[in-house]
């Protein structure tokens, strides 16, 4: 039975729209603390590329899974799903409330719902996926995923190779859509969720988006992808802002061309975090400029807190 005294703050919405200001204002509110959910700020290695919160962020309210991983490490969603688990578990034993903060959608998901079960298929598959990227390019698997599994394709990172090749190895060892597996019922957990998400139009999101990349490169992102660069195969660097100055590097793109890269591309994955969002119809939607006491009391008569 699920304890209504112990509830999940989950704060969603696209990159860039002030999730991680108003997750801390909420852990100090109820005098909690916060875990991230995005899948980006768990590398040690990346901290200017993934928007990391700032030392007085991170001192205003406890946070866990930030950059507590190396890129060099093996880490899943459902190593994640686990750790998270414990560690809300341990938040909630003082606590009644907990908050989790992020747009990785699979890895709220993961916490919240539960992972999704998928058949064994031959690791021969995966070998072939990736000798075909290696050979031809992402291309070709951004279009066979498109045409095996449309609706997972509307939802995906189709720049992510990793994605790709999980989605496919699916799709190829079962005969059946990557979608078709996705969990229909979610597990059981000993809390209740309340999910706030932020929103803005368009415009404002893209001309916040535009920003926080110049302010990056401001901050020294160019020297960060320098430092990486001969890594650039692991799957924790084939992400927005460290691939396209990749290519830069090896006299693909100009600079100015890769970072237009970089915010067109961060504008396509804030669109495909709305996508994935807005199948929650459990997410109550605030404009990122609502005030915080609304919020704070509209969570108090969700929870009769």
């Amino acid at each position: 039975m699920i304890s209504e005294t112990r509830t999940l703050i989950c704060v969603v919405g696209p990159t860039a729209i002030g999730k991680t200001s108003l997750a801390i204002k909420l852990a100090n509110a109820f005098s909690s603390e916060i875990i991230s959910a995005d899948s980006r700020q768990f590398y040690k290695e990346m901290s200017i590329g993934t928007a990391v919160p700032s030392h007085e962020e991170l001192k205003a309210a406890e946070h866990h899974f930030i950059q507590n991983i190396s890129v060099f490490d093996d880490y899943s969603v459902g190593d994640f799903e686990r750790e998270a688990l414990i560690c809300l578990e341990n938040i909630l034993k003082n606590n009644s409330v907990a908050v989790m903060v992020g747009g990785s959608g699979l890895y709220v998901d993961a916490v919240v719902k539960g992972l999704d079960k998928f058949p064994v298929v031959s690791p021969d598959i995966r070998q072939q996926l990736n000798a075909e990227i290696d050979a031809h390019g992402i291309e070709a698997l951004q279009k066979e995923l498109k045409e095996k599994d449309p609706s997972y394709f509307e939802k995906v990172d189709i720049h992510n190779p990793h994605r790709l090749v999980r989605a496919l190895e699916i799709c190829r060892g079962s005969g059946k859509p990557y979608s078709s597996f996705l969990k229909r019922e979610s597990a059981v957990r000993k809390f209740k969720t309340i999910f706030i998400g932020l929103t803005a139009e368009r415009t404002i999101v893209y001309d916040r988006i535009n920003r926080r990349v110049d302010q990056m490169l401001e901050d020294g992102l160019l020297e960060e992808a320098k430092n990486l660069y001969n890594h650039k195969e692991l799957n924790a660097l084939h992400t927005v802002g460290y691939r396209e100055l990749f290519n830069h590097f090896d006299g693909k793109l100009t600079k100015e061309e890769a970072v237009l890269e970089i915010k067109k591309n961060t504008r396509r994955f804030a669109k495909r975090q709305y996508t994935w969002f807005k199948k929650n119809e459990n997410i109550h939607w605030f404009d990122y400029q609502t005030d915080f006491e609304r919020i704070v009391n509209f969570i108090k008569e969700k929870n009769a807190l």
